[in-house]
């Protein structure tokens, strides 16, 4: 049960990749419908139909779920090298963008096939704000640098750089970039499940 924050590309936005077509292409060479999706990943129809033509991008966690419910992992949907490694030196770390606001990702795990959590740290631009999300999972944020306005369920916390969040992704969640300083965030959140279903 999420809602989007559907965003109109722009000249200035045109250099950023745009997946949709790639998701498009792996759902319908697996036979799935856009319902399928959307009831495998807990995302709307609508939503999902915005990704693919490239009007909405989704936040890593809703990437992660989409790509799970096409029977692929997130890297191998992006074309993101996907080497498994216990240890990653900073000079030797992935980083890829996503969204028309071009969020940047540098990759720190997983760190071997199967495992329960997704490490990354994420920069964001001043005033970004995230998907409204709500699915099955949890995530710890530890803020690098800038300042979020975090919501989670019916409270509303004020981040600054030191403070952490950690909770069931079963409540309704969505944070914003204040000022006008880009934000650095170190995120875990568990890998999304399988959908063994059908």
């Amino acid at each position: 049960m999420t809602a989007s924050e559907p965003t109109a590309a722009t000249d200035a936005e045109q250099d950023t990749p745009n997946y949709g077509p790639v998701i498009r292409q792996r759902r319908k060479a697996l036979g799935l419908t856009l319902d399928d999706v959307a009831k495998a990943t807990n995302l709307t129809i609508g939503f999902l139909s915005q990704v693919e033509r490239g009007i909405s991008s989704p936040s890593l966690s809703s990437f992660m779920r989409i790509a799970s419910a096409l029977q692929t992992s997130l890297e191998q949907l992006i074309k993101v090298p996907e080497p498994f490694s216990e240890y990653v030196s900073k000079d030797n770390r992935q980083t890829y963008v996503l969204g028309k606001s071009k969020r940047l990702y540098e990759k720190l795990g997983p760190g071997f096939p199967g495992a329960l959590t997704y490490p990354c740290i994420i920069h964001r631009p001043p005033g970004h704000v995230s998907e409204h999300m709500q699915h099955e999972g949890e995530v710890f944020c530890y803020l690098l640098e800038g300042s979020l306005e975090y919501h989670l369920g019916d409270k509303v916390f004020i981040m600054s750089p030191g403070d952490t969040i950690h909770h069931n992704t079963n409540k309704p969640h969505y944070s914003k970039v204040l000022g006008d300083q880009e934000s650095v965030e170190l995120w875990v959140s568990s890998a999304p499940f399988k959908n063994t279903q059908d």
